[in-house]
């Protein structure tokens, strides 16, 4: 197919932009996915060594900013599910 090798490139250069476009947006959602994977407290890699990963959060800040809530003194009661 043309536009798929260097050389078809060079002879339609306004397939550029949309390569670089695209090659962004999949770095972007492979970094958005991995991220995910490896930041968010629902997610449990290693349940032998931590059965429960969501009482690490108990006194930790989940969300990024608030405009209307200062989260450094609230404190929310985390269900006790072992009981």
């Amino acid at each position: 197919m043309q536009g798929l090798t260097f050389a078809s490139l060079k002879k339609h250069p306004a397939l550029i932009p949309l390569y670089v476009c695209l090659g962004a947006g999949v770095v972007g959602a492979t970094f958005y996915t991995l991220r995910l994977a490896f930041r968010n407290p629902d997610v449990s890699w290693n349940r032998s060594s931590n059965p429960e990963p969501q009482q690490e959060w108990a006194n930790k800040q989940y969300k990024f900013w608030s405009p209307t809530r200062d989260y450094s003194t609230y404190r929310a009661p985390v269900p006790k599910y072992s009981e």
